[in-house]
């Protein structure tokens, strides 16, 4: 296999009748024959409009069957299908088109005014879900001609392993998004190296609902249902996976960081919400049962009888139901990426019964770069490099790592290439990294991102910020300040769901996030929360004020990005008051003093 095409048809042949593409309770199905056909129908229309090889075609869909349809067809004709998340706005759709330089998009209804509104070379608009006005519709695309001279087998056995698979543009948080370039070579490397890992089987199934513009979302459902068959079930709304879960039962589950933390509050609040004591007390047991466990496996320890005795029982009796109820009980690959996750969430899934590895990787190394193995882990780490993988620590502490799944480069911006990766093929991924002797890496922070104090302490803004959230699940968000600073403090944001069970305990059903963030229970537990996660930082780590913001923060907004990453310039230029606040002599009543 050196292309995708080749490894899609090849599924088709072994595979025919099996479902690969589905929604949620098998409401819409999608075979593996069919799947091929309309690939075949789409690919078609598409070059009827004028489509081949080494063109852009936009994509901006919600998780859906006919994201998979759409995509697959613009690769069979050498083209490279880009998605575009969406909450862009005009001004982003206009950027990003120009870059890509696309004369076709694919899109919804809901997603046209912005599409309308930007400045664009778009000829072609592409509504997938019903007509709209002079857009075209799926259906027509499907039913078009094929053009003359036009044979789908020879344009897809055309493809070659250094053609372009794969345009992903950055989150654009230090500058303008930047278009990464992966080739059908470098989407091959990515799903050799990662197979010994996640041994992906036609029976496996996955969840598609991150955004398609993310590449984890590319690479563990898309990619893995194109190479390895596995089937996937789309999920339009990524707040609603959890619900999810338990029809799908996936036995592959890749989460970002969130994900893993709103599953774990679910479960607390849960325990909490128990009106029987006797099942509280029970639940309590099992999950302490669990955690002691997990505890000796971390540590490299084995258990006395007495506790191995009480996890043999309480996973019996109730871990494993907790698992099915999750929906988790099939589950044999479970994968946090995309940022950093604290240690303690893992730990509190190794104590379910569920071991969620850690792995490391960029849109540059075409999703995973490091992964921690059920065989070979280290909590707190991001594992070891794949197989084919290089990394090393540069002077200064950046990871610099080589290999196949290493990018072609950016679109565009050849200067921005050679400043990225050198003559030696060794790629500055930004981030600051230490290795340990074992080969185990461990991310720092961002390389531009570290605070550095009045006093000249560096110190990672990542590892508070997850050390709080990891206290309460009460936090959803934290902005670290501190650079140039006498101490470190900082903005924190409730998590709209956990504010939202809170407020029907406190009897305040109606409350908002305003309202709630001054309640004095509210402050009252994140001033808890702050105070214990203090306790496992060093001195000068420690946030020494905070304050609780009214507001929620929405992905894809002023300060996170779809990706949940912080967006600091613009969180420390919208918020110059309350930073100010946190280092006034007379801070004012929202500012809680730690001193």
């Amino acid at each position: 296999m050196a292309t995708l095409p080749e490894a899609f048809q090849e599924t088709i042949r072994i595979r025919p009748s099996a479902v690969a593409l589905r929604t949620v309770g098998g409401i819409q199905e999608i075979t593996w024959a069919e799947y091929g056909r309309r690939v075949h129908s789409i690919a078609q229309g598409l070059a009827a409009l004028g489509i081949g090889h080494g063109d852009t075609v936009g994509i901006m869909l919600t998780n859906r069957p006919e994201f998979h349809l759409v995509d697959t067809a613009v690769l069979h004709l050498g083209a490279t299908p880009f998605s575009i998340y969406n909450t862009s706005s005009p001004e982003q759709i206009e950027y990003l088109f120009k870059d890509a330089a696309n004369t076709v998009v694919i899109t919804e209804q809901v997603f046209l005014p912005a599409i309308r509104a930007a400045d664009t070379a778009v000829s072609t608009t592409i509504v997938v879900d019903g007509a709209a006005g002079d857009a075209m519709t799926l259906a027509d695309l499907e039913q078009a001609p094929a053009p003359e001279g036009f044979d789908f087998e020879a344009s897809w056995r055309a493809v070659q392993p250094d053609d372009l698979a794969i345009l992903i543009y950055t989150s654009g948080t230090t500058g303008p998004p930047k278009g990464v370039e992966i080739s059908h070579r470098n989407v091959v490397a990515c799903g050799l190296a990662s197979r010994p890992i996640i041994k992906p089987t036609f029976d496996d199934r996955v969840i598609s609902y991150l955004p398609a513009a993310h590449i984890a979302e590319r690479v563990f459902s898309h990619l893995i249902n194109m190479v390895f068959g596995t089937q996937v079930t789309t999920v339009p709304d990524p707040r609603e996976v959890a619900a999810a879960l338990p029809e799908v039962r996936p036995t592959i589950f890749f989460g970002v960081p969130r994900v893993w933390q709103k599953i774990r509050a679910g479960i607390e609040a849960r325990l909490a919400e128990e009106t029987s004591p006797v099942k509280q007390k029970l639940a309590t047991w099992a999950l302490g049962a669990g955690a002691a466990s997990a505890a000796a496996y971390v540590d490299g320890r084995q258990q006395g009888p007495i506790g191995r005795i009480q996890h043999a029982l309480a996973d019996r009796l109730i871990l494993q139901k907790v698992r099915a109820a999750l929906g988790m009980d099939d589950l044999r690959s479970a994968i946090s990426g995309a940022s950093a996750i604290p240690p303690t969430v893992l730990q509190f899934f190794l104590g379910l019964g569920i071991p969620v590895l850690e792995g490391w990787g960029m849109s540059e190394t075409t999703c995973v770069g490091t992964m921690n193995t059920a065989e070979d882990f280290r909590l707190g780490s991001v594992g070891k490099p794949l197989t084919g993988v290089e990394v090393k620590v540069a002077d200064d502490g950046e990871l610099l790592i080589r290999g196949a799944v290493v990018m072609r480069g950016y679109r565009n911006m050849p200067e921005k290439t050679a400043e990225t990766i050198d003559a030696d093929g060794w790629l500055a991924t930004g981030d600051i990294a230490t290795i340990d002797a074992d080969g185990f890496v461990t991310i720092v922070d961002r390389k531009k991102e570290l605070i550095i104090s009045e006093a000249g302490k560096n110190m990672s803004p990542t590892n508070i910020e997850n050390t709080m959230k990891a206290a309460s699940s009460l936090i959803g968000q934290v902005a670290a300040i501190g650079d140039d600073k006498p101490y470190i403090s900082a903005l924190v944001v409730l998590d709209p769901d956990a504010a939202a069970a809170r407020a029907k305990m406190l009897d305040m059903p109606d409350a908002d996030v305003a309202t709630l963030s001054t309640h004095p229970s509210v402050v009252e537990e994140v001033t808890a929360a702050i105070r214990n996660g203090n306790g496992r930082l060093s001195r000068v780590e420690q946030i020494k004020r905070f304050t609780i913001l009214p507001v929620a923060w929405d992905l894809g907004g002023e300060e996170l990005t779809p990706t949940m990453k912080l967006r600091r310039k613009p969180i420390s230029a919208k918020y110059a008051d309350e930073i100010a606040a946190l280092y006034d002599d007379t801070p004012g009543d929202r500012v809680v003093d730690l001193r």
